[in-house]
């Protein structure tokens, strides 16, 4: 008898936890199945920048697989991935704000916030950056808000 609810329950929380999965892989900014279009997560934060990552370097965080340009950073991931991940599934912050929209990035253009990694589109003379420095506070309450929606 313990045993039978002890399989229920394992059934259970790995039902829930491919439904978790499935729902990041399905709204998350992924191109070819890499977060950030292969960039660093880790790199923002060690380094200040955006460094592509190579793919021998990988892992996968709850279905999302992330490049990393060195060992040291990619340890630094698998230690703590929350830290490190962008936040809105890393689509466009200031979009996701603005109009709730998934707004491919533009990697380059970044912001960390309160500990936490935001990405912005930047291309044909619009940095979305810009926009969201002049009302950060009402577009990242925004941002949280919508993003809830994809997620939930």
């Amino acid at each position: 008898m313990k045993r039978s609810i002890l399989i229920i329950c394992l059934l259970f929380a790995f039902s829930v936890f491919s439904q978790n999965e499935n729902k990041r892989l399905s709204q998350f900014n992924l191109e070819k199945k890499v977060a950030i279009q292969g960039y660093d997560p880790v790199a923002y934060f060690k380094q200040g920048k955006a460094v592509k990552g190579k793919k021998e370097l990988q892992t996968v965080f709850e279905g999302v697989k992330y490049y990393f340009s060195s060992v040291e950073n990619k340890d630094f991931f698998v230690k703590n991935p929350m830290a490190y991940e962008p936040q809105y599934g890393g689509w466009c912050a200031f979009a996701m704000g603005d109009s709730g929209e998934k707004v491919e990035i533009d990697p380059a253009t970044f912001k960390i916030i309160d500990g936490k990694l935001y990405l912005f589109y930047n291309a044909y003379f619009n940095n979305t950056l810009k926009s969201w420095n002049k009302d950060q506070s009402n577009l990242k309450a925004k941002a949280d808000s919508n993003w809830r929606k994809f997620i939930n």
